[in-house]
């Protein structure tokens, strides 16, 4: 290792010297084995935790509105209002715990994020005013949306490039099997057979803490990612720690790795400047950015305005009781989790462009003929529930690849942030305004306005996925490092990456 030269924050940050080192292609060489499924356990595991957050908030808010529950309290501000706040809440801590993430390491922060998320599920379920529910909804989502970019960056660097787009998907659409357990849950918890109106809703909130403090336990053994070690000047750390998983799997399969592919010098450095971040992506990338943008738009606008408001248009459009929309909601998770398990292997196999564009334009049109058939009186909750289905089916894989595509085609450097950053831009235009829309349109019972939330939704789905037609980047079964140099890469002949 050769002692580098410092300069200005934004140009050269905080360097400590160069290193030249094969970690990464190491790891993307390593065939699946249990080290992996720990990875996958440990930081898949809270979006389970987040679809049943936001599933329970979904089918409580008819109970919370009702006299006896122990909240003053509309349906619709707990759709609108209190859903917002939880969006806005994501934005903020994906932006904050984001820089913090590239800066600190992703094991330190998705263990903080984590934390923050529990301590403040637990307040949610002790409420007693209208205010005090909203502001613990905000830092719930502050916790969320920190787990976002911490985990979403993690997961990328630490599973190969052959597996990485499919694990991606399906970890992302496990917050669907949350969603289950969340609309299954509320019908136990809801009912007032069992338990009073006041106390239902927070035991459920109160399970979801529990199973975070699990989550939490199996997390402590999920290591840093080595590719972060050594851009920050702990190279010897990135080798200790790669060749305890190598001599691990060579065990466990009973046979030798195969050599790495090559090796890569960098400039380690200690942090990097916000300037440099936002060169790097509109700069050197305005076309990534573009596409980041308007998959992070559509997406954003179609789940958060839909799903934190489909128990109300159960209950408002077909007279399904509040205590059993979570059965319906059920059968539209099981299609939200389906879609990322059954397609996700197409997006390692058949390529990135190919199923972004199509999984968003066929869930927009899917969701063009649902809003035909709900404004001629066609649908029932049942047939309506089926036609939710089949749409997010798509749109689930289509959503989660978003986070895959901003995870991996920009820098090394800026992952975290560029999660972050599109994560937040994406979902507030879409998350924020979509649940204050939505409420309104479906609180007013005319089936027109509601007809217009699905129709915007559906459009800003095709949109995103036309723009995917022209500006998706073939990522598939490539390196991190190929598909976007490190900024800390000297020397062109010693990496293979291209801008």
């Amino acid at each position: 290792m050769t002692a580098g030269a410092s300069s200005s924050p934004d140009s050269v940050p905080a360097s400590t010297g160069t290193i030249t080192t094969s970690v990464p292609a190491r790891l993307d060489r390593l065939p699946w084995s249990r080290w992996h499924w720990m990875i996958v356990i440990g930081l898949g595991t809270v979006w389970i935790l987040d679809g049943l957050e936001v599933t329970i908030v979904g089918n409580v808010a008819g109970r919370l509105a009702e006299e006896g529950s122990g909240l003053d309290i509309s349906a619709a501000q707990v759709t609108g209002i209190a859903a917002a706040l939880y969006v806005a809440g994501a934005c903020s801590g994906a932006l904050f715990f984001g820089w913090l993430t590239d800066r600190y390491g992703r094991k330190k922060l998705f263990m903080v994020t984590l934390v923050v998320y529990l301590a403040a599920t637990a307040m949610t379920a002790l409420s007693f005013e209208s205010w005090w529910f909203f502001l613990f909804r905000f830092l719930t989502g502050f916790g969320i949306g920190g787990e976002y970019a911490a985990i979403n960056s993690a997961i990328d660097e630490l599973i190969p490039s052959l597996y990485r787009g499919r694990v991606d998907l399906i970890i992302n659409g496990s917050y669907w099997l949350g969603a289950i357990g969340g609309a299954l849950l509320s019908i136990v918890m809801l009912d007032t057979a069992i338990f009073p109106k006041d106390l239902g809703w927070r035991l459920s909130f109160a399970l979801g803490v529990v199973l975070g403090l699990v989550v939490l336990l199996v997390r402590r053994h999920v290591p840093e990612s080595p590719r972060w070690q050594f851009i920050h000047g702990r190279g010897e750390k990135a080798e200790e720690l790669v060749s305890s998983v190598e001599r691990e799997i060579e065990q466990e399969k009973g046979e030798p790795l195969p050599p790495p592919a090559g090796e890569i010098t960098i400039q380690e450095r200690k942090s990097i400047g916000f300037g440099l971040i936002a060169r790097t992506v509109f700069g050197r990338y305005p076309r990534r950015a573009v596409l980041g943008l308007s998959l992070f738009i559509g997406q954003a606008f179609l789940y958060n305005a839909i799903t934190f408001g489909f128990g109300t248009i159960l209950s408002t459009f077909f007279d399904v009781p509040t205590g059993s929309t979570g059965y319906y909601f059920a059968v539209i998770a099981a299609g939200n989790f389906l879609g990322p398990l059954l397609l996700g292997k197409l997006f390692d196999t058949v390529g990135r462009r190919v199923m972004i564009s199509s999984t968003y334009i066929l869930s927009g049109l899917l969701l063009f003929v649902t809003a035909w058939l709900f404004d001629r009186g066609s649908l029932t909750a049942t047939t309506m529930t089926a036609c939710w289905c089949v749409v997010l089916f798509f749109a689930s894989a289509g959503a989660s690849s978003a986070y895959l595509t901003v995870s991996e085609i920009f820098p090394m450097e800026t992952r975290a942030m560029a999660i972050a950053f599109f994560y937040a831009l994406g979902t507030a235009a879409g998350g924020i305004s979509g649940p204050l829309i939505f409420a309104d349109l479906t609180e007013s019972g005319v089936v027109a306005d509601t007809v217009l939330a699905f129709q915007i939704g559906a459009g800003l789905m095709c949109a995103a996925g036309l723009v995917a037609v022209f500006l998706a980047v073939r990522a598939e079964r490539r390196s991190l490092e190929d598909i976007a140099t490190p900024l800390s890469v000297t020397g062109s002949e010693t990496s293979k990456a291209t801008a």
